[in-house]
């Protein structure tokens, strides 16, 4: 073990970083080909390196001393930059953000699906680089994360208390936030207020080591229409905490729509199996594109950049190309929101998804839309989307498929080669499992265009949209 640690420590001089790489860490390359993966550089700096870990083709490390500070860079706007996982970025410029995000996609199309591309439509910018997120989970903890100067010095430290975030990798370390700029302001207000006033009142967070405490997560969800939505979860119920607190939002957020709250004694935190009582106002929230109102509950999924959903939803239905005639089936549909955004244009919509409750929002929402031409149905896609299915609703003139990061089941993908629709418009949050199902269907379909997408700021992901045509 003591000798594979010892080859892993390396010390490498006057190394360029060359590129952006998986996960918002830079790659740099030594002279002699050694590549070294860096979460603390940007492409063009010239740097020093250690290494903590060696795989097979790679070492991963840290820039210690930086003898030419790239172009690209930008002063972080956050104090917590560096130890908060939330946007490893931020030290890049927005233009070199948007240019390595594209050239991540390109790169994945052609090297992992080996596709012939057309020239690619530009990224897509965010019109708001901060500020952005509609919807933000944020953790309590008895025991906060220390800095390495706070360990080291003789200074007592009495204030352990935070709420923020985990530090990447650890379950059970949350580093207290002074400020965040992903979220509106009316965010920022509520969570600091809410630490304040906990801590005045000396409510217990929770201690997941010792699974003891009362505040466990603060989850925050604003609309652009102008409504808000705070759900806390206790891990216990001490009534006079809870009251309070609440009582405490209800009078100084007048701004507040939905005020609700869980108890969750569970190990974990997820709410999805949890009560969600609501003590104030609505159980909901409504958001808002072109006339179109979408009711999001606690567990609701909507994307949580609001304006950029706007622009990957025209793009998408710009490439679906429907001229009201189209028969259109909309996979992995999620709470419905593509679905209803091109049922203007489309003979009829049919949504499939895995998660009921999605569906049964989907549907809540198409009615309060007024929309008719909309049909969805709740079940595994592999189930549902049958060759049974489609002999009952008809065959599609257009498919779009939106699935989560890991892509689509091959049997789905038998399924759309086996239907053969004329144009398939896929939307991914992961070029790289896209290129694998693109790779499957060019025996049938070539794409006709693809664009980028920057759905977050300040972060390494990416959203692509691409449009197959059936090759006549």
């Amino acid at each position: 073990m003591s000798k594979r640690r010892n080859r892993a420590h390396k010390t490498f001089e006057n190394v360029p970083v060359v590129d952006a790489g998986a996960k918002g860490k830079s790659v740099a390359k030594t002279e002699d080909g050694a590549v070294i993966f860096l979460k603390n550089a940007v492409p063009g700096d010239i740097v020093d390196i250690k290494t903590f870990k060696k795989r097979k083709s790679f070492f991963e490390g840290e820039a210690t001393v930086f003898h030419k500070l790239s172009d690209r860079r930008t002063e972080p706007v956050c104090k917590h930059f560096g130890t908060c996982g939330g946007c490893k970025w931020q030290h890049m410029s927005y233009e070199s953000q948007l240019f390595f995000k594209q050239k991540e996609v390109v790169e994945n199309l052609t090297r992992i699906g080996h596709l012939e591309l057309p020239e690619v439509t530009p990224i897509a910018g965010s019109a708001k680089q901060f500020y952005y997120r509609n919807k933000m989970e944020f953790s309590f903890s008895a025991s906060r994360w220390l800095t390495l100067e706070e360990i080291q010095s003789d200074v007592q430290i009495e204030d352990k208390k935070a709420l923020g975030f985990h530090i990447p990798g650890m379950w059970d370390k949350i580093l207290h936030l002074d400020e965040c700029h992903l979220h509106p302001t009316i965010g920022e207000q509520i969570r600091l207020s809410v630490h304040a006033f906990a801590k005045a009142e000396n409510i217990e967070y929770f201690n997941p080591r010792e699974k003891d405490g009362i505040l466990r997560t603060l989850m925050l969800r604003m609309s652009s229409t102008g409504e808000n939505m705070v759900v806390i979860q206790f891990f216990k119920d001490d009534e006079r905490a809870r009251i309070a607190l609440l009582d405490h939002l209800k009078a100084e957020f007048p701004q507040i729509t939905s005020l609700q709250y869980i108890i969750n004694e569970k190990a974990n935190d997820t709410i999805y199996d949890q009560d969600v009582i609501c003590y104030h106002g609505r159980d909901h929230i409504f958001e808002e594109m072109e006339g179109l109102q979408f009711k999001i509950n606690a567990k609701s999924f909507y994307q949580t950049n609001s304006t950029q959903a706007y622009e990957l939803y025209k793009i998408t239905r710009d490439f679906a190309g429907l001229t009201g005639e189209e028969l259109v089936y909309v996979l992995y549909t999620g709470t419905g929101t593509i679905a209803q955004f091109v049922a203007k244009k489309a003979k009829h919509v049919v949504g499939i998804e895995s998660v009921p409750v999605a569906i049964e929002d989907a549907k809540a929402n198409a009615s309060h839309n007024g929309i008719e031409n909309t049909t969805f149905f709740a079940g595994d896609m592999r189930d549902v989307f049958t060759a049974d299915f489609i002999a009952e609703h008809g065959a599609p003139d257009v498919v779009i498929t939106d699935p989560p990061r890991d892509g689509m089941h091959k049997d789905v993908v038998a399924q759309l080669l086996a239907i053969a629709a004329p144009r398939i418009v896929y939307v991914s949050c992961n070029s790289a499992t896209q290129a694998r199902d693109l790779a499957l269907l060019k025996e049938v379909y070539e794409i006709k265009k693809y664009q980028p997408v920057d759905m977050f700021p300040q972060t390494h992901h990416v959203e692509s949209v691409v449009l197959l045509e059936k090759i006549k």
